[in-house]
């Protein structure tokens, strides 16, 4: 069973379903990854599993409990947190301060996870006390991942993570996002990269219209020959 789970999701904005029946799920220990054509719903997608979409079918479950009709909030409070695509950093605020503001629901005693943080991330303990708006696309691309982290959450979900940053950046990302699997953590992410991002996942959803077009390991997806003929330029 997976840890996390949308079954069947319908759902959208306003009066129109842009999810119609997509399955999508992941599970500790693994990187599962969304891929699909532009506007096929792979990011409402993930937004429906954090909350942030409403579903009238479907249920979310994380690790087997129903958590459908919860806040956002209360799901990061039970172990998911979300990295959005645009405007996932306080840019005013130091690298440190954003770190340390990805943490406000924990109680204890953050040092160890700022220690872990800098560890997977050395360039931010070098530049913890500059603005975050200072850096380049990728160290803002870190800060917004570790202030994910620093919820020590059990379900991590990137929404593009390598968007608009160079191949070599890119690499050196998608080697981060590996590392932090083999701490345990589930790793769901939408990412159009698609043939980088499926090489490294151990589940991969092709979405086309809100629906699930072919779901397979990733290594399965990406040697399927018609998602190589029509997703991914052959």
């Amino acid at each position: 069973m997976s840890y996390l789970i949308g079954e069947n999701m319908h759902g959208g904005y306003g009066g129109a379903d842009v999810l119609r029946g997509c399955t999508i799920s992941v599970d500790k220990g693994e990187i599962a990854v969304i891929v699909g054509p532009n506007g096929a719903g792979k990011s409402t997608a993930m937004m429906a599993l954090f909350g942030m979409v409403r579903l009238h079918h479907g249920e979310v479950r994380l690790g087997g409990r129903v958590i459908t009709g919860l806040k956002p909030q209360d799901r990061v409070r039970r172990g998911m947190a979300f990295v959005p695509q645009t405007g996932n950093i306080f840019t005013t605020l130091t690298v440190r301060e954003n770190l340390e503001m990805g943490a406000f629901l924990r109680p204890d005693d953050i040092s160890g996870g700022m220690e872990q943080v800098f560890g997977l991330f050395p360039v931010l303990k070098q530049k913890q006390r500059q603005p975050a708006g200072e850096l380049s696309g990728g160290q803002r691309q870190q800060v917004a991942i570790g202030r994910a982290l620093m919820t020590q959450p059990d379900v991590l979900m990137l929404d593009e993570p390598t968007a608009g940053v160079s191949p070599i950046v890119m690499d050196e990302l998608f080697d981060r996002i590996l590392q932090i699997r083999q701490a345990g953590t589930a790793i769901l992410m939408v990412e159009q990269n698609a043939r980088q991002a499926l090489a490294v996942a151990d589940r991969g959803f092709v979405m086309v219209t809100g629906e699930n077009r072919f779901t397979d390991s990733g290594q399965a997806v990406l040697a399927n020959p018609e998602v190589r003929r029509s997703f991914l330029g052959g």
